[in-house]
């Protein structure tokens, strides 16, 4: 659906919002996560400098603002590693021994690898904390980067009985100051959390995913948002997931043999639907994935459940922003959208999470301003 609202991915420039952090802040691997912190830094005047071994990566993220080159007499307070996690440890270790007085953290997606790699090689981690924002995007690298990639999204934070009061302060204010909700966890709990809450996630959509790679045409043609949504994820790229997988193997493992044994009990089940307490297997597996989405926070961490309504937008540019103005002239706040293309049709729908309260004089003024409301028996 074409609209000319959609923000760029390239940062705004706007006037610098006073930072926690103070001093020059390292960065090191310029790809998504890395440039990404390093718009938000520089967003709010912080110095940023970039490294990477790639020159055209340093160069690009430098060119679309995330930061500046090295200099000879940089002196870091803080050195954010943002590199592949099969060469993690190795940078942490290079960038301690370089800078011995600043705080080093990373934002590698497993925690317990990293560190018992250090430890074994005897490396002093007292300036070590090792860090995680659970923020991303399908598409990597400097041009994909945004200042709002972490806004509202939580950031692990890993210490330890070593980890100095002023250290922790440094690595948690860096999470703070790009809009991010600092979590203290160990490695050990966060691999496990990880494992459930995106590495398995991540292995399920690429398996429904790859059954769609020999499907039919007639098929695919009938696709809609359900399998959209729980494919999405699996645009991932591989290289990077053959790491993350191989470094939290453990904990991913007892999470599959859990799911497959899951898969196993419905397969049972639906062999003999009319058998006695096949169809109850089934009630009972759905009923648990409705307990296990309840569960899920919302929208800033919160519990709360929203009503939907669906609106259906013209295809054309400016509708959605229209929408959204009129939205806001009745006063009621948008607290979740999706939007899905109707096949071979030239409008979308619109599917809005509101209040509760506020569902009725939604669809009641959308109609009167000439919306379309799906499932609106006025229409």
């Amino acid at each position: 659906m074409t609209d000319t609202t959609s923000a760029p991915s390239a940062p705004r420039t706007a006037t610098a919002v006073a930072s926690r952090l103070s001093g020059t802040v390292r960065i090191v691997g310029t790809g998504l996560l890395g440039a990404s912190i390093g718009h938000a830094l520089s967003a709010k005047g912080v110095d940023v400098v970039l490294s990477d071994t790639s020159p055209a990566q340093q160069r690009l993220a430098i060119d679309y603002g995330a930061g500046r080159a090295p200099s000879a007499d940089d002196a870091p307070v803080l050195i954010v590693v943002a590199v592949p996690p099969d060469v993690t440890a190795d940078v942490i270790q290079a960038e301690l021994e370089r800078y011995p007085d600043a705080v080093v953290t990373d934002v590698a997606s497993v925690k317990l690898e990293p560190f018992r790699a250090l430890t074994s090689r005897g490396v002093d981690l007292a300036r070590y904390i090792g860090s995680h924002p659970l923020a991303g995007r399908e598409r990597g690298g400097a041009i994909s980067a945004r200042a709002d990639l972490f806004i509202g999204r939580p950031w692990v934070v890993c210490r330890d009985g070593e980890t100095k009061a002023a250290d922790l302060a440094l690595v948690e204010a860096l999470a703070l100051d790009v809009g991010a909700q600092p979590i203290e966890m160990t490695p050990e709990e966060h691999d496990r959390s990880v494992a459930l809450t995106s590495h398995v996630p991540q292995v399920v959509a690429s398996l429904l995913a790859g059954r769609l790679a020999d499907a039919e045409e007639g098929a695919l043609r009938l696709a809609g948002q359900g399998v959209r949504d729980t494919t999405r994820i699996a645009a991932s790229a591989p290289e990077l997931w053959v790491q993350i997988l191989g470094a939290n193997a453990a904990p991913v493992v007892e999470i599959l043999d859990a799911l497959a044994e899951d898969l196993r009990e419905v397969s049972d089940a639906l062999r003999a639907p009319e058998a006695p307490g096949s169809r109850r297997a089934v009630a009972e597996t759905i009923r648990h994935g409705n307990d296990g989405v309840e569960r899920l926070p919302g929208k800033h961490g919160q519990n709360r459940r929203f009503e939907s309504l669906v609106v259906m937008v013209d295809d054309t540019a400016g509708q959605l922003g229209r929408l959204f103005g009129e939205l806001g002239e009745l006063g009621v706040n948008v607290e979740d959208l999706r939007l899905e293309h109707s096949p071979g049709a030239q409008f979308g729908l619109a599917e809005i999470s509101v209040d509760p309260a506020a569902l009725h004089g939604a669809v009641t003024g959308l109609t009167e301003r000439g919306w379309r409301i799906a499932g609106n028996t006025n229409d």
